[in-house]
């Protein structure tokens, strides 16, 4: 099975080129594509993209996704999420630790997963801390470096 950034990708393409009005018919387009994935999994793919339903002009609804600049909104806030909630910042092979004031791991974690960092293949929070485990190749100095150029202001 393809990798989860793969397939979001290809259903954003789908909606900006398809007129979709069910999770069947996505789903029948993304199996056409190679992607074995079920309901379940769309439907939290689908809420991540933040694609809603809007009138498709012939007494239906279709699929679309947000606008643009609502999702630059949105990546702002988890921008600002991380940079309120951590401390500091450290790895040792493809393990990153980002230690965080008491109670921000899981917002810290939350804005990790959604700003969607291809490196990253899971995070888990606790209380004042949180790991990421990054990709096969994917070393903590190259994630840092790339999260310092998203996330402007980190500090290691």
């Amino acid at each position: 099975m393809k990798e989860r950034q793969s397939r979001l990708k290809s259903i954003k393409t789908l909606i900006k080129n398809n007129v979709i009005e069910s999770q069947d018919d996505l789903l029948s387009l993304l199996l056409a594509e190679g992607f074995e994935v079920t309901q379940a999994t769309l439907s939290r793919d689908l809420k991540l993209l933040k694609v809603g339903k809007i009138p498709d002009g012939q007494n239906g609804y279709m699929y679309a996704l947000p606008d643009e600049g609502e999702n630059t909104e949105t990546e702002a806030i988890y921008v600002q999420d991380f940079l309120r909630g951590y401390i500091s910042i450290d790895y040792s092979g493809n393990i990153v630790v980002i230690k965080t004031f008491p109670g921000h791991a899981n917002t810290v974690c939350n804005a990790i997963d959604n700003l969607n960092f291809e490196e990253v293949l899971g995070t888990v929070a606790g209380d004042n801390c949180m790991f990421a485990c990054l990709k096969e190749g994917v070393s903590g100095e190259m994630f840092l470096k790339k999260l310092k150029k998203y996330i402007p202001g980190i500090e290691d």
